[in-house]
């Protein structure tokens, strides 16, 4: 609110209320057809201990820990092997279960920092409905296809010979019966958010997709070794803290907060796992941005691949230890958004606690030199 030039009155009696865009629907529906409706207002306490916080650390830890071992514990050792049998068959239905890596360089690097700062750039000064809704249809896409990954892996993971039952569609050709189970109840999960983002209980169905597709992501793309892994973790380390920290001196506004935050009249950016905060009278969610979970899940990955190609178990492996630094580095997260009232980019803590304790341990071992030029 602006005074007038000329208005000396220091004395404002102006009550202003606050309400969350829900609430505001409640009451705009209680006056329909011009009720009288009666409010009482009051200002409560924001609560000192935010329930949410515990659950979504346990939501991201249990990603990226399930994410590294999936492989080797849900698909099984010997499916990732070729099929006993002469017969093509044998060979097709083995294919689906394995999708093709793709394996980093260290030139990614400065890839995904050219390309992702152009992105946010974009998201920043064309901040419209119709550039949030491509995001939107870009997860929903995403999403699909990891709800549908992880649906169909734990099924054939139980019933194998249900990943060999086929079925021939016109103009399709063969399709397992395992996809046509599964593929529209996917749909159906995705169709149901994207049309009900606003509800209270979007938040579940966003998870949902993000889980199975960062799943997914973290299977199809490897890490060779903690070369490429420094390079990728310390380029998103700095990109996170430049768009963060120091983006508001040049464009008078943190350019991701501002871009996580999406438009007024528009769909937020589904780029993050959710969870409501249940014991905050001012409601709201906490949020843990995908990003925090794949760049250091691609990290704990290889550290898993190691220790299983190398022999090592969990007093001499690295898996274990490098996880507990995720988890720690979370945990430092959370600690710093309390202290510190304000966005923090969490790669800032987890990257030296997944990077660090893995080079560390791997110098006090005498393996770093492994480590750096390993093909895990």
């Amino acid at each position: 609110m602006v005074c007038s030039k000329n208005d000396t009155a220091l004395d404002f009696k102006i009550p202003v209320v606050i309400v969350s865009r829900s609430s505001g629907l409640k009451i705009f529906e209680a006056m329909d057809g011009a009720k009288k409706v009666e409010m009482q207002l009051y200002s409560p306490n924001k609560a000192a201990f935010d329930g949410a916080i515990p659950f979504l650390w346990l939501m991201a830890v249990s990603t990226t820990a399930c994410a590294a071992v999936w492989t080797a514990v849900v698909v099984g050792e010997e499916e990732k092997k070729a099929p006993s049998g002469d017969g093509e068959g044998d060979q097709e239905a083995a294919k689906p279960e394995e999708p093709e890596i793709v394996e980093l360089q260290a030139e990614t690097a400065f890839v995904f920092v050219i390309v992702s700062s152009c992105v946010l750039l974009f998201l920043f000064f064309f901040n419209s409905i119709w550039s949030a809704w491509l995001m939107v249809g870009l997860f929903c896409l995403g999403g699909l296809q990891g709800l549908h990954f992880l649906a169909s892996t734990l099924i054939v993971r139980a019933c194998k010979k249900c990943g060999d039952t086929k079925i021939k569609l016109p103009a399709v050709g063969n399709v397992t019966a395992v996809t046509l189970v599964v593929l529209p109840i996917a749909l159906f999960i995705v169709i149901m958010w994207a049309t009900h983002q606003t509800s209270p209980f979007a938040w579940v169905g966003q998870n949902l997709m993000g889980i199975g597709m960062m799943i997914l992501v973290l299977q199809i793309v490897q890490m060779p070794n903690i070369k490429v892994a420094s390079a990728l973790l310390i380029s998103a380390f700095l990109y996170d803290i430049f768009w963060v920290f120091i983006s508001p001196l040049i464009f008078k506004k943190s350019v991701m907060i501002t871009v996580a935050k999406g438009t007024d009249n528009g769909p937020s950016l589904p780029m993050v796992l959710k969870m409501p905060k249940e014991f905050d009278v001012w409601n709201g969610y906490d949020m843990i941005g995908f990003g925090d979970i794949l760049f250091p899940g691609l990290l704990v990955a290889f550290s898993f691949r190691y220790d299983r190609t190398h022999g090592k178990g969990v007093a001499n492996g690295y898996f274990p230890y490098v996880m507990i630094g995720y988890a720690f580095g979370l945990s430092f997260t959370y600690v710093g958004l309390y202290l510190m009232k304000s966005g923090q980019p969490a790669l800032l803590y987890l990257v030296p606690c997944t990077l660090g304790t893995i080079a560390a341990l791997g110098a006090q071992r005498g393996e770093l030199s492994q480590l750096w030029n390993a093909k895990a």
